[in-house]
This record gives C-alpha cells, structure tokens and sequence, in this order.
C-alpha cells in the first residue's frame, strides 16, 4: 500500500521509516555511488529531512520499505534552488503551485510496478495539495524509468553527458496522465485518495515545522 507521511509523524511507523533510510543508503550511497552521508546505523538522511517533508512510501504487508518518494514545497528551502541553480542557468524556482519531489528510492527487488505507483502517489500529493507541478532533479538512468511508467518530465535543463548527464524536470498534472499511471500501478486512484486521507492529516503550512 501507499503510505502518506509528514516526517514529524515517521516515530509512529519505526519499521516503515527505518527500512527506508537503509534503502536510499543502499541505492544512493552503494549502488549509485553518489556522495551521501551514511550514519552508524546503516540510514541515509540529509538536511531535507529536517524540514518535515511529506513522504510518499510503498510499504510491503509487514509493514516494510519498498519504495519513497519526497516532497517539500518550493516557498522553502529545497535541494534545487541550494545545490542545482546552474541547471536553469542561475535562477532559482518558487512557486505555492510547485513542490520538489527528490530522493526516488526503489528496494532491491521491488517490483516495477513500485514504480508507477510512487508516481500515482505523487500525483494525488498534487491533487490534495492544490499543486499543480513537482520539479526534481535526476540523472539520465531515471528517464528511462519515468518514460516506463508513462509520465516524462518536461525537461527545464541538463548539464554532463550519457550517464553522468543531470537534469532538472517538470511534472504537470494531468487526468489523462493519472489513468495510465494507474494502470500500470495495479492500483485503484480512489484507494489511493483514501490512503491520502487516512495518512497526511498534517496541513501542508505545518511542513517547516522542524522533527
């Protein structure tokens, strides 16, 4: 299922979070080898983390990490406008309409239709959330996947070559794109809805409330 989650709340579900930081080590730091920070525990976190964010998580039957997404709205601190300004030529992106999505996290093994349905979850945030767009950035090995699922970026600006390239993208909201997604998610979107509802019972002006 499809866990909707403020990071203020992330000690109420233990096994969900901890097996989550331990997945985006994995992924992040093992496989991608992109220069993460990794506590004693095994779990990666980032300053991001601190500003209760809104996490989309794929959870197993008990309870367990299979997928994640973050959101945080771009009114405030976000990893693109301090660390990726120069991928949209020096300017910096804020809007109460447009939230950044990062830190797309798959299990080992999770299978692909976790995929889509982090990207249907992503798509409900918006709807709930009055957001029109999400922006991330990502490398090149991500578009394949974001095609897969049939929901591509538009793409703002890229820097690097082949699998080095990054690039920064814009999600828009769309019906037609939310039942296709859902299609290959497996999933219902009125499920999907009432998982939203039953998880972030947090107002998005309470997400700069530091955990």
């Amino acid at each position: 299922m499809l866990n909707f989650i403020y990071a203020n709340d992330l000690s109420r579900n233990p096994v969900l979070a901890e097996s989550m930081f331990r997945d985006r080590a994995d992924q992040f730091k093992t496989r991608l080898g992109w220069d993460v920070t990794v506590d004693h525990h095994g779990r990666e976190r980032d300053e991001y983390d601190n500003l209760n964010p809104l996490y989309v998580i794929y959870s197993d039957p008990k309870g367990r990490h299979l997928g994640s997404l973050r959101f945080l709205p771009t009114t405030g601190q976000t990893m693109l406008n301090d660390h990726f300004t120069h991928l949209m030529g020096g300017g910096t992106l804020e809007s109460p309409f447009i939230w950044e999505c990062t830190r797309f996290c798959l299990a080992q093994g999770a299978p692909s239709k976790i995929a889509a349905a982090l990207m249907l979850g992503g798509g409900e945030v918006m709807r709930q959330c009055a957001v029109d767009d999400f922006v991330g950035v990502f490398d090149a090995r991500m578009i394949r996947i974001y095609r897969r699922v049939g929901w591509p970026p538009e793409i703002l600006g890229s820097a690097g070559d082949g699998n080095d390239q990054i690039s920064v993208g814009l999600w828009s909201r769309s019906n037609e794109d939310r039942a296709k997604i859902a299609r290959r998610a497996q999933m219902d979107p009125a499920l999907v809805a009432e998982w939203f509802h039953a998880g972030a019972n947090a107002k998005p002006t309470e997400l700069y409330t530091l955990a």
